[in-house]
């Protein structure tokens, strides 16, 4: 009879146990639970302002329509198009172009003078750092304005290369079926390397002054001292920074707009801007819509590629 209840009291403490974990992991108030609910309104702004219009976009890539008319279908042939045809490969061999200018020099430059900065103190820095980082600060439709100002070909930079002797570089800086598209990627150079710069500058007050020391007191000189100490305490910045200015280079539609309007001819043609040429001005919604689906596939991939290396260097 003992031995019956014994048994039978553990069995029934056991039941209670598991209806206890049970219970607790169905507790209202449970941490993940609430999680989910903070992020909830969130969640739902951003499906319905990202989420959906990108599932019409994609919905419209396999379309004909000029907006106005009956759509028909067109399954893949408007990605086909984005493959066979150059004129709808040449703004992405444009903004291929434009990722050295937006991404790989101001990286490059915002390293350089990282480095120069960390090894030499220079009086002024926060000022300097301000004027550095004031493109970012401004518009770039305003930004446009002024460089197309500049560029034109009776701007201040034909100007003063006729000031100093120089009259046979002078040109149509914009207006140039050569020099269009580098013109645009040094204002994109302009604008982004001072976000490198203060990006690199926060980055580099994090690595340890020991680091710096014992590196010195090993004979390392300035091109070893960075390469050891000040770029991989950099990389994280450095992944942030290419994220950033790669995104802009591929997203440019403003400046693009501003200065040339994707001329002379489509010498300065981007995704951004012939979607919304393409869109708006012939008609061709489809075609626009499988470019936009293409160039966020290409952003994310991208962006992607970035974070695993990064991720991948740190393991």
């Amino acid at each position: 009879m003992s031995a019956h209840t014994g048994t039978g009291s553990r069995g029934s403490s056991a039941a209670l146990r598991r209806l206890a974990a049970r219970y607790r992991r169905q507790a209202p108030g449970e941490p993940r639970a609430v999680g989910y609910l903070y992020v909830l309104p969130a969640l739902a702004v951003f499906g319905v302002f990202l989420l959906w219009p990108l599932g019409q976009t994609g919905w419209l890539s396999l379309l004909h329509w000029d907006g106005l008319t009956r759509a028909s279908w067109a399954g893949l042939d408007n990605y086909q198009d984005l493959l066979t045809d150059p004129e709808l490969r040449a703004p992405f061999a444009h903004a291929a172009v434009l990722l050295l200018f937006y991404a790989v020099l101001p990286v490059a430059i915002g390293l350089l003078l990282t480095a120069a900065l960390t090894r030499f103190r220079i009086r002024g820095m926060t000022f300097y750092r301000t004027v550095l980082f004031l493109p970012q600060v401004l518009a770039m439709v305003v930004v446009g304005v002024a460089w197309r100002a500049v560029l034109a070909p009776d701007g201040l930079l034909n100007d003063t290369l006729g000031a100093v002797g120089l009259d046979g570089l002078a040109r149509s800086w914009l207006g140039d079926d050569t020099w269009a598209l580098p013109a645009v990627g040094a204002i994109g150079t302009w604008v982004e390397t001072g976000l490198c710069l203060v990006l690199f500058l926060a980055g580099a007050q994090r690595i340890p002054r020991e680091l710096y020391e014992a590196a010195r007191i090993d004979g390392a000189g300035p091109v070893r001292e960075f390469f050891a100490v000040t770029l991989p305490g950099l990389r994280a910045e450095i992944a942030v920074a290419l994220t950033l200015t790669m995104v802009a280079a591929l997203r440019n539609f403003d400046l693009i707009y501003i200065t040339t309007s994707g001329g002379p001819g489509n010498a300065t043609s981007v995704p951004a801007y012939e979607v919304y040429r393409r869109a708006f001005e012939s008609g061709e919604v489809g075609s626009a819509s499988a470019m936009g689906i293409t160039l966020t596939a290409v952003i994310f991939a991208l962006t992607m590629v970035v974070t695993r290396l990064v991720e991948g260097r740190r393991r």
